[in-house]
């Protein structure tokens, strides 16, 4: 006869499982740049063989950085880390001019993993800037993603704006032509709301062609006030480093409900779940499929769950690699 399994509830406790409606956000997980960052570093390791290694996480979110790990990925903070004759792969946040330009010189082989989305935003700071214009950008100090922008133009040239009081106290140069942009990871609202102050301050300042707030970014907040209007609380699977998981939580508790960060389903707090009858899940945008089925197998332990998928949105877009890896 099987041994009982300790970690599951007994037959009586199961039965007196009350039931949850599980409201799953779509889109949710990964977005293309994810998708095209991890593929990368796999595809390096089929190249050079181990161990390949990666200047800061390839992605925000722990799952995914101990499974290339594995693989024979090693994570470094800066390029110095990296032994001579070995590849580096450069994260999806992007990274300063330096960074590549020292590769270079120390003949190192290096491969670019920055989301498109990103590096669209490092050619408009660098045409705004060639045009004469200073740039107010828009975005969380310290975040890879921000440092990076930086590192594209000279110093001097960009102006750091966090919140709306960063916005209405920020004074330019007189006569100074002015341009704005932002981080790709956003909350939708919040950045709409530091732009119209600083359109209504500077009415000549240029804006980017088309929306810097990435698609999955917009996408995903969408889809989860689409969530949180219908649910008594709201579950976001990411990291606590990663801003638009962060975005999420914001995003659901200004709809009026309760939300909560976890990274795997062993930081769901069943005592935060008391009384939710129906409860919302997303996922951020560096949080693969399978931690969202783990979380749901999870509450299934505790639940009769039923699943409902909450669509806002298609996504289908999808980014080639760099040359040199397609083959591998």
């Amino acid at each position: 006869m099987a041994e009982a399994d300790p970690t599951r509830p007994s037959p009586a406790v199961q039965a007196a499982r009350p039931a949850l409606r599980v409201l799953i956000a779509a889109p949710r997980g990964f977005c293309a740049g994810v998708d095209r960052a991890i593929t990368i570093v796999e595809k390096a390791l089929e190249k050079y063989g181990a161990p390949v290694f990666v200047r800061h996480e390839i992605v925000h979110n722990r799952f995914v950085v101990d499974a290339l790990r594995a693989k024979g990925a090693v994570f470094v903070d800066e390029l110095d880390e990296v032994p001579d004759g070995r590849p580096v792969v450069f994260s999806a946040h992007g990274v300063p001019k330096l960074v590549p330009a020292n590769a270079e010189e120390r003949g190192l082989d290096y491969v670019d993993a920055t989301c498109p989305l990103v590096s669209k935003v490092h050619r408009q700071a660098e045409r705004q800037v060639a045009g004469g214009r200073h740039i107010l950008f828009i975005g969380h100090a310290g975040h890879p993603e921000v440092i990076g922008t930086f590192g594209q133009v000279p110093e001097g040239s960009m102006t750091l704006i966090q919140s709306e009081a960063d916005a209405l106290a920020v004074q330019p140069a007189p006569g100074q032509p002015l341009a704005f942009l932002t981080q790709t990871t956003l909350s939708v609202d919040d950045t709409a709301a530091m732009v119209a102050i600083l359109e209504r301050r500077f009415p000549g300042i240029a804006a980017p062609k088309g929306e810097d707030i990435c698609y999955a970014t917009s996408n995903r907040q969408a889809a989860a006030k689409a969530i949180a209007a219908q649910a008594d609380a709201v579950l976001v699977i990411g990291a606590p480093n990663s801003s638009n998981s962060l975005r999420l939580v914001e995003v659901a508790e200004r709809a009026g409900v309760r939300a909560q960060l976890i990274q795997t389903a062993a930081e769901i707090d069943f005592a935060w779940l008391e009384g939710v009858t129906t409860l919302g899940l997303t996922a951020g945008a560096s949080a693969p499929e399978i931690l969202v089925r783990g979380v749901i197998e999870r509450l299934g332990e505790h639940f009769v769950v039923t699943e409902e998928e909450v669509r806002t949105a298609v996504e289908d877009l999808s980014f080639k690699l760099p040359r040199g890896l397609e083959a591998h």
